[in-house]
């Protein structure tokens, strides 16, 4: 491993270094995060991701190495120093619930607020009837956990994470044990966390609808190495790496609302480059959106397409063309009118016949029919 980086006293973020040798396994990651917004883990099994969590949160013995947040060392080996978990200023999400299940969610939660008392005397920076108003579950605090749904039980753990009042929450694949049904329950949960708790999150995830919702910047791990790290619209975007080779491959875009038609019960959305005509529910003007565009929703038209059903026609210029994967390849596509720099990507899924038959080349004008939007957020 290289040298620690300094001490800086008032760093805004985390600075780690880690080394984690097993047999057919090794962890050695250099990591700067900003400490705000929600940095997500992204990559396969074995990777790194969970190890990663578990050197932050001090819970992998065997790691050696460098750990600052916010000014605030919790480890350097190399001076023998290592804070214990407990007191370390964070709250841990697991893949299960692991509810006390002899406790109601009342009393599941208030032994997470008596842990904050004890470890963080004075005024916490998160109030527990604040989280309990985040995430819905205002009804269910008499309940004992053998009452709730997947779901809910996930939304109760959560909480308990967060009475602890954390600087820092880390969340460990939180939806995989849910099915789809209650992973779309629970997402927009997490997002609102997401927009009114200036905690910073990280995230580890394999699925990349997830991360596309919720991140702010990714990190791409392979081989118990950081590949990859970005803002999440940048590496989203990206054609070299394994993200864009998913068949779910997609962007997003953040922007705001400009109007909404509900004759038609469709959203009008200004997002960097251009206007979105997108499926939704009545939101107010300069109300904050997020949508994500999948690769295989876009096609690609030369000079301006005539009457057809897809509402989103976009001006746009090719800035990248990925390799083949079989019929089909990526495009990358810059959001701009002629003449102006791109102020947004979008990835379009085509087949090679299309490419060669529309002679597309790089930095070509063209127009991007976007056949569907989801509104994320």
């Amino acid at each position: 491993m290289s040298t620690p980086p300094p001490i800086i006293p008032d760093a805004d973020g985390v600075i780690a270094q880690f080394l984690v040798r097993w047999p057919g396994f090794a962890l050695e990651v250099d990591l700067r995060r900003p400490g705000r917004g929600v940095t997500a883990f992204l990559g396969p099994s074995g990777s790194g991701k969970t190890t990663l969590l578990r050197c932050i949160a001090g819970l992998e013995p065997q790691g050696r190495g460098y750990l600052v947040f916010k000014g605030e060392v919790w480890q350097d080996s190399g001076r023998g120093l290592c804070l214990p978990t407990h007191r370390r200023p964070l709250g841990y999400v697991f893949q299960e619930a692991s509810l006390f299940p002899h406790l109601s969610v009342r009393r599941n939660l208030d032994y997470g607020r008596r842990r904050a008392a004890r470890s963080q005397p004075g005024p916490h920076p998160v109030a527990l009837e604040q989280v309990i108003a985040l995430l819905g579950i205002g009804h269910l605090l008499d309940r004992m956990p053998d009452r709730l749904s997947g779901g809910e039980r996930q939304r109760v753990a959560i909480a308990r994470a967060l009475a602890t009042s954390p600087r820092l929450l880390l969340m460990d694949e939180p939806l995989a044990a849910l099915d789809q049904a209650r992973k779309a329950e629970i997402l927009p949960y997490l997002e609102r966390l997401h927009d009114e708790l200036a905690i910073p999150v990280l995230y580890v995830s394999h699925s990349p609808d997830e991360v596309a919702r919720l991140a702010d910047h990714i990190l791409v791990f392979a081989d118990g190495r950081i590949r990859a790290a970005g803002p999440a619209r940048d590496i989203l975007a990206r054609l070299d790496l394994p993200l864009a080779r998913d068949k779910e491959a997609s962007s997003f875009l953040d922007g705001q609302v400009l109007a909404y038609d509900p004759a038609y019960e469709l959203l009008h959305i200004q997002v960097p480059g251009a206007r979105l005509w997108v499926p939704g529910a009545h939101r107010p003007p300069g109300a904050r959106a997020r949508v994500r565009i999948q690769a295989r929703d876009v096609s690609i038209a030369i000079g301006v397409p005539g009457a057809s059903s897809i509402l989103n026609v976009l001006p746009a210029r090719i800035l990248e063309m990925g390799a083949s994967e079989g019929p089909r390849l990526l495009v990358k596509l810059g959001l701009a009118p002629p003449g102006t720099d791109a102020a947004a990507f979008i990835l379009a899924r085509i087949t090679r016949q299309s490419r060669d038959r529309l002679d597309l080349t790089l930095g070509q004008q063209v127009h991007a029919q976007v056949k569907a939007v989801a509104l994320m957020e």
